[in-house]
């Protein structure tokens, strides 16, 4: 970081200078230059400054003005390649502008590990109220998780396009969680779900218009206090998990809008057996194929009527209700009637959930 640090720095002050400005550390070796050919280079005069142990002095024909502060006691220093008050001033208020720079940067590397930290639940619940007050950071405002999925290592690209579409780095947080998955935690002014989905939606277009790898987007719950950042990133990830069990055509799922998915993803794999089993006779669900599926879905989406679903299927009404007369046969249930619908629509869900335990077992 301060090698890069430095280098953005003196690249702006370049054009305004007539001589060399650059950075060394304590052996004398430029790590930051106006002129890059210098780099790796050494001002041999430098060791004898910072044996001195002065904060700002000339020595050898360079001027020196110290910089500290850094990790591991690594010591660095600005210098310019000539002597005099113009250079004094010059290194001075390079080392102002570094040092600030840094704090800036320290801030927001230390609120990102924070962040983190909660997320991963690696941070004691008393400890986040004392930290936030330490940081200065907000503790009761509305937040929210997304986290994003997306199957071909780029979690570096991912984040650069997430801190682009969202770039208030003091109210948004874009965490790398691993090489497949990072969250944003997203400050929110208000509770409305719309507001939610728009964030949801501005991630899914950014995404699919930068990035050809295949995503999927898990939005948790409102977090009123930091503590509850973890609470919610727990709620994408199942959302994430529940989503791609029962509807994989679907890039965003949010955690609140789950309804039977969820209750069925609690349940004991044992039990759903059984209630699979008590339902149906044997091998009769197994013995639904493509198209009678795919007539059950059309015939759900349509709020089971069946003028409605046969114009949607390019079917005549008799031929549906043949389709609906032929599953009733095969299952026991009559999705005409609400109950036996029910029923059918839970079971489905319940078989993709034990297939989905097969592959993942």
């Amino acid at each position: 970081m301060a090698a890069r640090l430095f280098q953005s720095i003196l690249l702006e002050i370049k054009s305004k200078i007539s001589f060399i400005l650059g950075v060394v550390d304590a052996s004398g070796n430029i790590v930051s230059c106006t002129e890059l050919r210098f780099i790796g280079e050494t001002v041999e005069s430098a060791e004898a400054f910072f044996a001195a142990g002065e904060e700002e002095g000339e020595h050898g024909g360079y001027t020196f003005k110290r910089l500290s502060g850094y990790e591991n006691g690594v010591e660095y220093a600005v210098f310019a390649s000539q002597g005099g008050d113009t250079a004094s001033v010059v290194c001075t208020i390079t080392a102002v502008a570094i040092n600030n720079s840094k704090l800036l940067y320290d801030e927001k590397h230390d609120k990102l590990t924070f962040v983190k930290r909660i997320i991963l639940d690696n941070i004691l619940p008393g400890d986040i109220y004392i930290k936030s007050r330490e940081m200065q950071f907000q503790n009761d405002v509305r937040r929210v998780v997304y986290l994003i999925r997306i199957d071909d290592r780029q979690d570096v690209a991912l984040v650069d396009l997430l801190q682009k579409v969202f770039p208030d780095r003091k109210k948004d947080f874009v965490v790398t969680i691993n090489e497949n998955e990072v969250v944003l935690v997203k400050e929110l002014k208000s509770a409305d779900s719309r507001d939610i989905d728009k964030v949801a939606r501005q991630i899914d277009e950014a995404v699919k218009a930068e990035l050809s790898a295949p995503f999927v987007i898990g939005i948790g719950a409102i977090a009123t206090q930091l503590k509850d950042i973890a609470r919610s990133f727990k709620e994408a990830q199942v959302a994430v998990e529940i989503g791609h069990v029962f509807d994989e055509e679907i890039t965003i799922m949010n955690f609140e809008n789950l309804g039977i998915g969820r209750l069925i993803y609690q349940l004991p794999t044992t039990l759903c057996e059984m209630f699979l089993t008590e339902i149906f006779k044997k091998g009769s669900i197994e013995s639904l194929d493509e198209e009678t599926l795919f007539t059950i879905q059309k015939f759900f989406e349509n709020n089971l009527n069946v003028s409605e679903t046969s114009r949607k299927l390019f079917v005549h009404r008799n031929t549906l209700v043949y389709r609906l007369e032929k599953i009733k046969k095969l299952t026991g249930l009559d999705l005409r009637e609400f109950d036996n619908a029910i029923v059918l629509k839970v079971a489905l869900m319940v078989k993709k959930y034990l297939k989905s335990r097969e592959n993942y077992n």
